[in-house]
C-alpha cells in the first residue's frame, strides 16, 4: 500500500508518518505566517447624530413635521408660519375692511377655537380694526352641544369678546334631538345643516354683523368638492371653493382657513394648550360626509399635497352657464331668507316636520308641502331687517364683557 503524507502532499515517498510540513521535507508546503493577535483597544468613535434642528431657525430642536410641507420645525417657528400664512390669506384675499363687525362662528371645537384665537391675535397684532364677537348655535343635542357651549363660555372669558347664542328650539320650535326622533338618523345631518346655516345668518344679522368667519379648513373644502362631484351638484360645485360666499344679497361668509390643513390646526391647538371640546357629534357617524373624509385621508397618506391639489383643481373649473343655467337668488316668500326657490329649504323642511311629513321634505314631492294658499298675501320684510326677524326675543341671548 502507498502511504500518504499526513501533511497532504499526496506523495507516496513519505514513510507514512507524514512529513509534518517541515522545511526539510521536499513535499512540505510553505509555512504561513501566524495571524496577528486581535487588538484589545476599542475602535475610534464615529460621528454622533444629535437632535434634528428646525429648518427655519436652525437653532432650536425640531418637534414636529408639518403635514402640509413636510418640514421639520420647532414649536415657535410653527406658530409663526401658521399665523403668517393665515394673515397672508386674509390680506391677499381682502377678506375684511376696517370697521367691519365680524361674527366668529363658535362651536367650541378645535377649528372654531383656533379661529377665535388667531382672529383676536391677528386683529390686535396687525390692527385690522375689526369688531369681533362669538356667535354660537344651540341645536339641542343633549350630551354634546350643552357641553361644548360650556367651552365657548370659557373662550369668551379668555378672549374678552361678546358672545351671542341662538337656539333651534326657540327659532324653529324643534330641537335636533326631537327632529332625529321624528325622522331617524339617516337624513338628520341634512336638516341640521340647513337649519344651522340659517340660524347663523339670523344670529349674525340680529347682532349687527356685516360679515362672518367660519372654521372651514382645507380638508373640509376638499371633502365638499368631492361630495358635490359625486352628487353632480353643479351650482354648489361652483361656489364651494370660494373663500367668501354669500355676496349676493346675503351675509358674506369668509374662510380664513381655506388653505390650512386640519392636522396643523390640531397641532396648533395642542402646542398652544387651547381649551376646546373634542367630542364628535353623536349623530355624525351616519353623515354622508364621513365617507368623503375617509377617502380624503387615504389620499393624504399617499400624497400629502392631495388636499390642496383638489382645491386648486376645483378653482380652475369653468362652467357653461348658457347650456346649464344656474339658479338665480331670490327671497323666500315665507321668511325673507335668501333662496333659489319661492320658498327656502328651511321653510319646506320645517313645514314637513310640523305636518308629520318630514321625509316628503327631502324628496321630489317637497313642493306639494307648501301651496300658494299657505304663503303670505303681502311681501315679507327682508330677512336681514332685524327689527322684523321671526325669532322671538327669548331666542337670542347675549353675553358681553368689557374689553381687555
Amino acid at each position: 500500500l502507498l502511504s500518504v503524507c499526513m501533511s497532504g502532499c499526496g506523495s507516496g515517498a513519505c514513510s507514512g508518518a507524514g512529513c509534518g510540513g517541515s522545511s526539510s521535507s521536499p513535499h512540505a508546503p510553505p509555512r504561513a505566517s501566524p495571524a496577528p493577535a486581535p487588538s484589545l483597544s476599542p475602535a475610534p468613535p464615529g460621528p454622533t447624530r444629535g437632535p434634528r434642528l428646525c429648518e427655519h431657525c436652525t437653532t432650536q430642536r425640531a418637534v414636529l413635521k408639518r403635514p402640509k410641507t413636510g418640514e421639520m420645525i420647532c414649536k415657535e417657528c410653527f406658530f409663526k408660519v401658521f399665523e403668517d400664512e393665515i394673515h397672508q390669506t386674509i390680506v391677499g384675499e381682502r377678506l375684511f375692511r376696517r370697521g367691519d363687525r365680524v361674527a366668529i362662528a363658535a362651536s367650541g371645537g378645535k377649528d372654531s377655537t383656533v379661529l377665535a384665537e388667531v382672529m383676536t391675535m391677528l386683529n390686535a397684532k396687525y390692527d385690522y380694526g375689526l369688531d369681533l364677537f362669538l356667535l354660537s348655535i344651540d341645536e339641542g343635542i343633549v350630551g354634546y352641544r350643552d357641553d361644548s357651549l360650556e367651552t365657548v363660555h370659557r373662550n369668551q372669558q379668555q378672549y374678552q369678546i361678546p358672545l351671542h347664542i341662538l337656539s333651534y328650539k326657540d327659532l324653529y320650535g324643534w330641537s335636533m334631538d326631537e327632529i332625529v326622533s321624528a325622522i331617524g338618523k339617516k337624513n338628520n345631518c341634512t336638516f341640521c345643516g340647513v337649519f344651522r346655516r340659517q340660524a347663523l345668518d339670523r344670529g349674525a344679522a340680529k347682532a349687527g354683523a356685516n360679515k362672518m368667519v367660519t372654521g372651514h379648513n382645507a380638508d373640509d373644502i376638499a371633502e365638499t368638492v368631492l361630495m358635490n362631484l359625486l352628487r353632480g351638484d353643479t351650482p354648489r360645485l361652483q361656489r364651494c371653493v370660494s373663500i367668501t360666499t354669500g355676496n349676493e344679497d346675503a351675509l358674506p361668509r369668509c374662510k380664513p382657513f381655506k388653505y390650512t390643513y386640519q392636522k396643523e390646526i390640531v397641532m396648533y391647538a395642542y402646542y398652544k394648550k387651547l381649551d376646546y371640546f373634542s367630542t364628535e357629534c353623536v349623530y355624525a357617524p351616519n353623515a354622508y360626509r364621513g365617507f368623503a373624509r375617509d377617502f380624503i385621508k387615504d389620499l393624504e397618506q399617499l400624497r400629502p399635497s392631495a388636499i390642496l391639489d383638489i382645491i386648486h383643481s376645483a378653482e380652475e373649473f369653468r362652467f357653461d352657464t348658457g347650456t346649464a343655467p344656474m339658479p338665480q337668488p331670490m327671497t323666500c316668500a315665507r321668511c325673507g331668507y335668501i333662496s333659489s326657490n319661492k320658498v327656502c329649504k328651511a321653510c319646506v323642511m320645517l313645514e314637513g316636520l310640523n305636518k308629520g311629513l318630514a321625509r316628503v321634505a327631502l324628496g321630489k314631492k317637497q313642493a306639494s308641502l307648501i301651496q300658494d294658499a299657505d304663503l303670505p298675501t303681502v311681501p315679507v320684510p327682508s330677512f336681514f331687517n332685524t327689527s322684523s326677524s321671526s325669532s322671538s326675543s327669548s331666542s337670542f341671548t347675549s353675553t358681553s364683557t368689557s374689553r381687555a
